[in-house]
């Protein structure tokens, strides 16, 4: 399965924890999306385990902005263009994710939807710039009738390692899903405050 995306979908929004682990063997490439498909393993949604925040709140409440405006000091566009395209990345309006186990708990308006989740291996998506993506997918076996059918994580990793942010894509048709590369809610650890976040995503 190959789609082919317009924003190349490694979306710099930084968030790689540098001194978390080593850079010895090609991190930094793999990241940026460029790797061979022997080095893709297969990995177990305890690399996801955790109590995850969305950003998209300091998105719309200003905390980003000095995000923005950094990305502008060095890319090709201004801190409102950069606003504007992860306005329509991060919107979502799942605001935490509990992962635990083969659980994973949905909270919309602080109210859980919860299902549980098998692995339904992974797929590499490649984008008009050259580079790819890997997204692991997990299909729903059991729990609430709204919880979606499969999730998708892609968060520039491509073998087992725990996740330090993530995008997640979510809904009912598996193939649909992997055509979708604008919207990618993120995900960082609900233990950090909207100021560390600020600093994750500017160390990148």
């Amino acid at each position: 399965m190959v789609a082919v995306g317009g924003s190349g979908e490694v979306h710099d929004e930084g968030g790689e924890n540098k001194h978390a682990h080593s850079h010895d063997h090609g991190d930094d490439q793999v990241y940026k999306g460029y790797f061979e498909d022997h080095q893709i393993k297969e990995r177990a949604l305890s690399d996801w385990a955790g109590d995850w925040q969305s950003v998209y709140p300091y998105l719309k409440d200003g905390t980003l902005d000095p995000v923005m405006a950094h990305k502008a000091e060095t890319g090709d566009q201004s801190a409102d263009e950069y606003r504007a395209y992860y306005e329509i990345g991060y919107r979502t309006d799942v605001e935490r994710i509990e992962i635990n186990g083969d659980s994973v708990k949905f909270f919309k308006d602080g109210k859980p939807l919860e299902a549980r989740y098998a692995s339904d291996g992974y797929e590499i998506l490649t984008y008009e710039k050259g580079n790819r993506g890997v997204r692991f997918i997990f299909k729903k076996t059991e729990g609430d009738a709204a919880a979606p059918q499969y999730i998708q994580f892609s968060d520039h990793k491509i073998a087992p390692e725990a996740a330090g942010h993530y995008h997640l894509y979510w809904g009912n048709d598996r193939s649909a899903l992997l055509e979708e590369v604008t919207n990618w809610p993120t995900y960082y650890p609900s233990s950090l405050s909207a100021k560390e976040i600020v600093s994750e995503m500017m160390a990148h």
